[in-house]
């Protein structure tokens, strides 16, 4: 799996609480912002997966 770049332009505020709650972690914004979105992501595809299994076996 290769890489890319990903530019963004945001507030001045909320990088400073992007590297707030980074500092915390002992991380870079970078980093803390991939994980976050890797989280997320985890997140829709089991909600997604718990909803599929509910469909299969009936549940409501």
């Amino acid at each position: 799996m290769g890489t890319s770049v990903l530019s963004l332009r945001i507030d001045g505020e909320l990088l400073e609480r992007l590297r707030h709650h980074a500092a915390k972690r002992g991380m870079s914004v970078q980093d803390y912002v991939v994980r976050t979105l890797i989280r997320d992501d985890f997140d829709e595809r089991f909600q997604t997966a718990v909803e599929e299994t509910e469909k299969f076996y009936g549940v409501t």
